[in-house]
């Protein structure tokens, strides 16, 4: 656990191993996202100790990930995002840090319902995206020759899972990113961002009382296009500005950000 955690915060929480958690795969769901500072997001796994499983790994809960997005040159899955497109895709490599599998090659896909389906296959030829290409054919409405590395992030994750396996919550902090066009590195601080997947089932949660009780509310969050924003100021960002200065103000402990 990093330093601003309670070093007992999962004392309370019954584990769930890796492999049963692959049970809870929600490949097509809907996705909630929320952004608090890490003050608020300790409080709420207080809360949630006795109604949710924490996913364990090795003695550990909190675990290292990294992330690789790809994107056209003149980055058209960001804008399309940014433009508030209902249908649009992200194309990245995943890794888990610390569960000893090889690297997913992801691909995204959200709907005009606000649906979610994530298609992936493990990286097992190696890293190189000529390997994969018939995966990539198949899934990605952007031809391959077209893409390139946009943007890296590393951040630490906590998993939680209902009784029921019907919804998993992830909990994001200590964001990183590194823009490979400009080079630039951004880090959030003190910001915490927090997913509820769910399949078409779950009408309501345990997680939304805690939610109300702490005033965490809903807002979309993009690593990606949050990660673009922060480290090249040359992309048109005006719809981003809101969330930009949302995230700033929680995200105290960093430089301010200069916002054109």
């Amino acid at each position: 656990m990093p330093s601003q955690f309670d070093p007992g915060l999962f004392d309370t929480f019954n584990p769930i191993s890796l492999e049963e958690m692959g049970k809870v795969r929600l490949m097509n769901r809907i996705d909630t996202k929320f952004v608090t500072d890490l003050s608020k997001i300790e409080l709420l796994l207080q809360m949630v100790s006795g109604t949710y499983l924490a996913q364990q790994i090795n003695g550990f809960y909190n675990m290292p990930y990294y992330t690789c997005y790809f994107d056209t040159n003149d980055v058209l899955m960001f804008y399309d995002h940014v433009r508030g497109k209902k249908t649009r895709q992200k194309f990245r490599i995943r890794i888990y840090e610390n569960s000893e599998t090889p690297p997913f090659l992801e691909v995204k896909d959200k709907n005009n319902k606000g649906r979610t389906k994530k298609k992936r296959v493990l990286m097992e030829e190696g890293m190189k995206l000529d390997n994969y290409a018939g995966f990539i054919a198949e899934n990605l409405k952007y031809p391959l020759p077209l893409l390139s590395p946009m943007i890296e992030n590393r951040f630490n994750r906590i998993t939680l899972v209902n009784p029921a396996m019907s919804e998993r919550i992830t909990i994001d902090t200590e964001l990183e990113f590194h823009n490979f066009t400009t080079e630039n590195k951004f880090k959030l601080e003190n910001v915490g961002i927090i997913e509820w997947k769910r399949d078409g089932r779950v009408s309501s949660s345990n997680l939304e009382r805690f939610l109300r009780m702490i005033q965490i509310h809903q807002s979309g969050f993009s690593k990606y296009c949050i990660g673009m924003a922060l480290t090249n100021p040359e992309l048109r960002q005006n719809r981003l500005k809101p969330k930009l200065r949302m995230i700033n103000k929680i995200n105290r402990t960093s430089p301010f950000i200069n916002f054109y």
